[in-house]
């Protein structure tokens, strides 16, 4: 194998005149004066910008596909943990050989092909190839970071590679390099294998772009070619790379300079000649080609970590880039040529303030003439949602992956969902592509539940065996995802989509059962039954015994029952003046202490509210998956209408679900199987409410 030749003279653009293009572009209309949080006078930060993704009932069902090897981050010794993971492996991509051999990069410098069924292999060795000088052994993405297949790979057998390297280790100059001081060095190479069909590869390399950085993290993230375009299309053949900001800081204004690669997405001509170094060429649709003092290589700009792109198969004018965030906005974008994203001026939808004193009031409202500058603004995004205490400096543990809009066959619930994840903590996320429009609000975040092949429901963090998951997706050819993780070295492919709590509650059904006789109250006196609605229409006390709801009625008639749907309407009476007011939907009851129920509550920042609870002989335990310690799942009833409610129990698998006005996403969810079923009920604790049009549907218990 021949190794790629480094060139050793500098093909940059001399320091020097970089004053003089940065006051061309001053005086250039492509560049207009970012707005300073200075213009945002008296203006408060803002603490809590997006409100949480919502709990989609739909969860992806998993199949274990492959496990790697294990590799090691070189050169050692490695000290931080978060590089010591069975295998970095980052990406999955296929080749468009009709093979359906699928491509897998691992940081820490192997390339591995994999089959269906069949344990993967090393095609190509990169750290060795390229041995002293590849790097790996510090920053979260060094090594050897991504590999795509030219679209005519089965007849010239090309492929691309990016890989870092430490400057002091190599005598070759970057083409292009920060301001500050260059550590380190990212490099795209071009393959070409003697024979595409061949399961390791022989062949050729040649360097094709050299960028320096002056920091560890934010280097080159993917480089790809658009699978959508073909022949004849003005994108077919050019070269995506997506160039983070190097990690210089909240201070650095390089991504909104036009004369730099750093904080851009990149598009190039891997055959052509006219770049800076003569190794690639510049495609003349690049909206900045000509422009005085702008690189004509950049596609888009304004960025801090571009991670992950990818273009909607069925719209291949969308494309779609994860863009990792600083202070607290992850964000995706609908990706155009000549966009700017904003930073350091903005992050995702909102001012960032980089001279703030207290790093807790970096954000801020955008300024009522924001549409002057022409930033583009996310189509989706969430927020860190840091914990209490958060002193606004320190990694809350979040991080967007980025994704693809799902055209696969496997899981037909999935189509037109763009899939994407937090790479950090394992949570998987859709937004309806539909709703993903620029200009516009952004789109719904939902957050999918994760089940494995026997159907049992489980979480990235507990497949991966690590609270860190360090997740990515992967698309084959079919359109069909996988989802692979660095802390145990796996991958595993999407084959399907359960609904949570999706159980057959039938055998009984129970309608018009609003009389007094089919009531128990703890305190009748306290109800009041005029034919058509269950009132409590004095508040409940507390009682002896374990904490639990004050004042309930369980419904008598009919059997008990195991696995059940109650659907019916709840109003509180109880003046909205009242924080902590609520109503409770009862079920599995056994006993007075030894029950489930739902609290439908204003109120969401206390443990006692909003929730779902077990009393099991002590006091309530709270039981549902949106608690995080602080706040829970949005608060159900702020009104004093009347709201629909549905509540589904799975008694076998202890599923539990709670729906509010008819939406198709749980409000609330749980699993737990300390009861198999009982009673139903309608109540409170010290409040007032009424309860109409109940229905109950449910299996009855031996």
């Amino acid at each position: 194998m021949h190794v790629p030749a480094r060139r050793q003279r500098s093909r940059r653009m001399p320091l020097p005149l970089i004053p003089l293009i940065a006051l061309a572009l001053l005086l250039s209309p492509l560049w207009t004066a970012p707005v300073r949080a200075a213009d945002n006078v008296a203006t408060a930060a803002v603490l809590d910008p997006i409100p949480e993704p919502v709990q989609s009932g739909l969860g992806l069902v998993l199949e274990e596909y492959a496990q790697f090897p294990k590799t090691e981050a070189l050169p050692g010794p490695v000290t931080d943990p978060r590089l010591m993971r069975h295998a970095r492996i980052n990406a999955l991509v296929e080749l468009p050989d009709r093979t359906k051999r699928k491509a897998v990069p691992d940081l820490n410098g192997q390339l591995y092909l994999i089959e269906d069924g069949k344990a993967p292999h090393l095609y190509l060795d990169i750290a060795k190839t390229f041995a002293p000088q590849f790097f790996a052994g510090r920053g979260m993405g060094q090594g050897f970071g991504y590999v795509t297949f030219d679209p005519r790979f089965k007849k010239n057998g090309r492929f691309y590679t990016v890989h870092t390297e430490r400057a002091s280790d190599t005598t070759a100059v970057p083409d292009f390099r920060q301001a500050a001081d260059t550590t380190y060095h990212g490099v795209i190479t071009e393959w070409t294998a003697k024979d595409p069909s061949a399961g390791t590869f022989e062949g050729t390399g040649r360097e094709v772009l050299r960028i320096g950085f002056n920091g560890q993290v934010h280097g080159i993230q993917q480089i790809d070619f658009n699978p959508t375009a073909r022949p004849g299309d003005s994108d077919y053949g050019l070269l995506y790379a997506a160039v983070g900001d190097g990690g210089v800081g909240k201070g650095n204004a390089e991504p909104q300079t036009l004369s730099l690669p750093h904080g851009k997405v990149l598009r190039i001509d891997p055959r052509g000649t006219d770049g800076v170094n003569g190794q690639y060429g510049i495609p003349k649709t690049n909206p900045f080609v000509g422009k005085p003092g702008a690189l004509g290589e950049i596609y888009a700009y304004g960025m801090r970590d571009p991670h992950r792109f990818s273009w909607d198969r069925h719209r291949g004018d969308k494309m779609y880039l994860g863009h990792i965030g600083e202070h607290a906005i992850e964000a995706v974008y609908e990706l155009r040529a000549g966009d700017n994203l904003g930073w350091s001026e903005r992050e995702g939808a909102f001012v960032f303030d980089r001279t703030a004193t207290n790093p807790c009031d970096r954000l801020l409202p955008l300024p009522a003439d924001d549409a002057k500058y022409g930033y583009t603004y996310p189509v989706a995004a969430y927020d860190h949602n840091p914990p209490p205490g958060w002193n606004c400096t320190s990694d809350v543990g979040r991080a967007i992956a980025g994704g693809f809009v799902y055209r696969g066959a496997d899981a037909p619930e999935l189509r037109g969902k763009y899939l994407f994840d937090d790479l950090v903590d394992g949570r998987v996320f859709y937004a309806e592509s539909g709703e993903m429009r620029r200009g516009q609000e952004p789109a719904q975040i939902h957050q999918l539940m994760i089940y494995d092949k026997s159907g049992k429901r489980t979480s990235m963090p507990e497949l991966a065996g690590d609270k860190r998951v360090d997740l990515r997706f992967g698309q084959d050819a079919r359109g069909e995802l996988y989802l692979i993780a660095k802390a145990n070295g796996k991958i595993w492919k999407v084959v399907g989509t359960k609904r949570f709590a999706d159980c057959k509650t039938n055998g009984a059904v129970l309608k018009h059962v609003m009389d007094r006789a089919d009531w128990a109250p703890v305190t009748p006196s306290k109800w009041q039954f005029p034919g058509d609605e269950a009132v409590l229409a004095e508040a409940g006390v507390a009682r002896p015994g374990p904490r639990r709801p004050f004042e309930y009625a369980l419904l008598t008639k009919g059997p008990d029952l195991g696995s059940v749907t109650v659907q019916g309407q709840v109003r509180l009476d109880t003046p909205v003046s009242v924080s902590n007011r609520d109503v409770i939907i009862v079920f599995g009851h056994q006993s007075d202490t030894k029950f489930y129920y739902a609290h439908l509550s204003q109120d969401n920042t206390i443990y006692p509210h909003n929730g779902v609870f077990v009393v099991n002989d002590a006091d309530r335990v709270r039981i549902e998956d949106q608690w995080n310690g602080v706040k829970g799942a949005p608060p159900a009833v702020t009104d004093e209408e009347w709201h629909d409610v549905k509540v589904v129990h799975c008694a076998d698998s202890g599923e539990i679900a709670v729906y509010v006005d008819g939406s198709r996403d749980p409000l609330m969810t749980a699993v737990d199987k300390t009861f198999a079923g009982g009673r139903v009920g309608f109540g409170s604790f010290d409040n007032i409410g009424r309860l109409r049009n109940l229905e109950v549907r449910g299996t009855p218990l031996d």
